[in-house]
């Protein structure tokens, strides 16, 4: 193809979120094969099959890549958790409840290989503030919506409410976030985080 004069080729389109999303797949996959420690622009040029040149020219500096592949991750795993509860449809509190808990113990995968990455990035969030605020709990607006979820499954089931609501939720996400975290490990299987988790579920809405 040409544009103006014959032989003047059109300029090549770059998708840039296309490049970033590569070069963060990579980081991803070296920091869980060889903890974060081990991975370098180098690696991650090698590893996404390009030059070390492009990687400069997106991410300035290794921190700023390790960040931008942290904030994707954590920003894959909540894109699960809203899937999860969109799939839900109108089920019911409880089962949104359930549903979205649940997304945090997938067995795939692209989950399994989110969460191990996060792992290995901790222990640079001791030194990172901005890190730490990223793999934080879960708190505001989340354990605000989730203690409603439980007050509307406890008011379905007829049991009392409970001032509890807040705590409840916090300890919902707690233990969901370290049940994912065995099964990522393989510590458990999926099956048997699935029935801790719905066991607590099902003590704090009253069954």
């Amino acid at each position: 193809m040409v544009n103006g004069e014959e032989g003047d080729a059109l300029p090549k389109i770059v998708d840039v979120e296309e490049r970033r999303r590569r070069l963060v797949e990579a980081v991803w996959a070296l920091a869980v094969r060889g903890g974060v420690e081990q991975v370098t622009l180098r690696k991650v040029a090698d590893e996404a099959g390009v030059s070390m040149g492009q990687v400069q020219h997106y991410y300035p500096s290794m921190q700023a890549l390790v960040r931008d592949a942290l904030d994707r991750a954590v920003q894959a795993v909540n894109t699960s958790i809203e899937t999860a509860i969109h799939a839900a449809g109108e089920a019911g509190p409880e089962a949104v409840l359930r549903a979205c808990l649940h997304a945090l113990i997938n067995p795939a995968e692209e989950s399994v290989r989110l969460t191990r990455f996060c792992l290995a990035v901790a222990g640079r969030a001791v030194s990172d503030p901005t890190m730490a605020t990223v793999l934080a709990p879960a708190a505001g607006e989340l354990l605000s919506s989730t203690a409603d979820l439980i007050a509307a499954a406890r008011q379905e089931r007829g049991a009392a409410p409970r001032d509890t609501g807040r705590t409840d939720a916090d300890v919902c996400w707690t233990l969901a976030t370290g049940l994912g975290t065995d099964v990522a490990l393989g510590y458990r299987s999926p099956e048997d985080a699935r029935r801790v988790l719905d066991h607590h579920i099902g003590q704090i809405v009253g069954g």
